[in-house]
């Protein structure tokens, strides 16, 4: 009886995650663009960020309750399914010609970070020496994001912030819906750490497996919503460069923000210094070094991608 009020909660924080996160972004976009700010940089700000929203409060509120674990393993986790899992279903069905000045620093951005965590992880522990060429990374990523927009608007794309002055109705509820998909995704966050905690005692597990696997799946949701749009409107391309951003965040905000929240040196655990962080490069070279070389994505790197992911997870699970 208790595992089942326990799951039915943990599904209820990831329904008020992905749910919350959908309206936030569609209110922050709007709040944006009323006040005059272009779309392309919108969407290469807010958008960049609010999909990584779930991934960022989850192992925020985790590392702030002590479960450390499950705030490591949430962040690494979600890029390793992201890749591994949403990735590698988007290029098996619509693999792509891609142009490499469109993907290459976001890959060498994402091996970076993977890179960098994969040290920490040998060191034990996620600290200021780790976290600052973590931030500097996500500077990095922010600024070219911002650069690509203003160069897009100035060769004649999107110029257009809506002009028009809105109706009081319309900000209210706006503003309403930034509100409440805040405070769902918030509250969705806290419902999931702590019935994830319950479960992984409940069932004596660790909540570093509970983290890399249903939490990370779960918290990644929206990209793997995005992916699947994406497909049926047959734009893979921007489905691959969404995912590859989405990972740049978790990597290089999440984990630096955790630590800060948690007080301390945001520790690693042998056993994510040993198989987590090397999967999460492992799965990121098998992304992006054969499609930067071919200049395409193929179908034998979404088999490879699964069939890595697959062997993580069994022995993630089995150990």
């Amino acid at each position: 009886m208790e595992l089942a009020m326990l799951g039915m909660i943990f599904l209820a924080g990831i329904i008020l995650i992905v749910k919350g996160g959908d309206w936030f972004v569609d209110a922050a976009s709007w709040i944006a663009e009323v006040s005059g700010i272009p779309k392309l940089i919108v969407g290469a700000t807010i958008v960049s960020l609010a999909t990584t929203l779930p991934e960022l409060l989850v192992s925020a509120m985790a590392a702030a309750q002590g479960k450390v674990d499950m705030a490591v393993g949430n962040a690494v986790g979600s890029v390793t399914a992201n890749l591994g899992l949403i990735m590698a279903f988007s290029i098996i069905c619509m693999p792509v010609k891609i142009r490499r000045g469109d993907y290459l620093l976001k890959s060498i951005l994402m091996l970076a970070a993977s890179g960098l965590l994969i040290w920490g992880g040998h060191r034990g522990e996620v600290d200021l020496s780790l976290s600052l060429p973590l931030m500097a990374v996500f500077g990095v990523f922010t600024y070219e994001n911002l650069r690509g927009a203003r160069r897009a608007m100035r060769c004649g794309g999107d110029l257009g912030p809506v002009r028009e002055t809105p109706r009081k109705r319309a900000v209210f509820f706006q503003c309403l819906k930034f509100s409440c998909g805040a405070a769902a995704v918030v509250l969705g966050a806290d419902l999931l750490v702590d019935s994830a905690g319950a479960l992984a005692r409940l069932a004596g597990i660790s909540e570093r497996v509970i983290g890399v696997t249903i939490v990370a799946v779960g918290t990644s949701l929206p990209e793997l919503v995005t992916t699947v749009t994406a497909i049926v409107k047959k734009q893979s391309a921007l489905s691959v460069g969404n995912i590859l951003g989405a990972n740049i965040l978790d990597l290089t905000m999440i984990l630096p923000l955790s630590a800060l929240l948690s007080g301390r040196a945001l520790p690693v655990s042998p056993v994510s210094a040993r198989i987590d962080l090397p999967a999460c490069l492992i799965v990121g070279i098998i992304a992006v070094v054969p499609a930067m070389a071919a200049a395409r994505f193929r179908r034998w790197q979404g088999a490879a991608l699964l069939a890595v992911y697959g062997g993580y997870m069994v022995l993630t699970c089995g150990g």
